[in-house]
């Protein structure tokens, strides 16, 4: 009995294992057989094109990147030898070095920034801002600096993108410097002026001094009031902090001239009268 039914039972399970190896088969040879449709090949290939012009447009984007962040330094390097240039005057030769700074900011606009903004125009300029915005700041600054020293006046933002115009295709969207990138590098201007103002008092020139402690005053006074309202103002804020130093150390330089000059008294026999030491005469001790 035990026999028969052990006979039996085999049989159903070979019975089933036969069915199920059949079935595995017949599936597989289903899916392997499946044709591909024409709709299948086409979403594929659309994929593919889409794929590849993204591909081509992100290394055109960083390809340009490159060249802006090259054409940046370019007018930063170029913008900090003529700030430097301007440092060299004294009141002995304050026409012929502005007149060689000058011509300096002439040959950064003409080379260097026109080759930024053959790059820029007729693009988004603020998608690429953070890679050209350190060499437009040194750039504003050395121009307001040269023209400061010329006339004493500020170089207003309308009158720099003005200077940019004729470096556009007149087709194309020009580029113009924001406000932005204006202010901030107004705000760097006052530190170089205060520079000017410490090596202005050392060579005499006291009126001159406290005539740059004036504008900077000023300056600062009201990007007091347009700061607070700015929406990217972290880096403003910063630099606000470095302005109110610069400010201060005009003002006591210019403080200590007045208050310690009343102290100083010539030795007599002095040609100078405003000399302490320089010019005395040989006296007995």
């Amino acid at each position: 009995m035990l026999q028969r039914y052990a006979l039996q039972r085999s049989s159903v399970m070979a019975l089933k294992s036969h069915r199920l190896h059949n079935l595995t088969d017949t599936t597989s040879l289903g899916v392997a057989k499946k044709p591909r449709t024409m709709a299948t090949e086409s979403s594929s290939s659309s994929m593919k094109d889409a794929f590849t012009k993204y591909a081509d447009y992100l290394n055109n984007q960083n390809d340009k990147r490159e060249r802006i962040v090259k054409a940046s330094r370019d007018i930063t390097m170029n913008s900090k030898k003529v700030i430097f240039q301007v440092h060299r005057m004294s009141k002995h030769n304050r026409e012929e070095v502005l007149q060689k700074a000058e011509k300096d900011l002439a040959f950064v606009t003409d080379q260097f920034v026109a080759r930024l903004v053959k790059e820029l125009q007729g693009t988004d300029f603020w998608k690429l801002r953070r890679a050209y915005s350190p060499g437009i700041q040194e750039y504003v600054e050395a121009a307001t600096f040269c023209k400061f020293c010329r006339s004493g006046a500020l170089l207003n933002l309308d009158e720099m993108n003005a200077t940019l115009l004729p470096l556009s295709d007149p087709s194309l969207e020009p580029l113009q410097i924001n406000v932005l990138d204006y202010l901030l590098g107004l705000a760097d201007l006052t530190g170089e002026l205060m520079r000017l103002a410490i090596g202005r008092i050392s060579d005499g020139e006291v009126e001159f001094a406290e005539k740059i402690c004036k504008f900077v005053r000023e300056i600062y006074r009201e990007l007091t009031v347009v700061v607070p309202f700015m929406d990217d103002s972290n880096d403003m804020k910063t630099k606000m902090d470095t302005m109110l130093q610069s400010v201060m150390k005009i003002e006591n330089a210019c403080f200590s001239v007045h208050v310690r000059g009343s102290e100083y008294m010539p030795l007599l026999g002095s040609e100078d009268p405003t000399s302490f030491l320089l010019g005395a005469p040989n006296v007995d001790i």
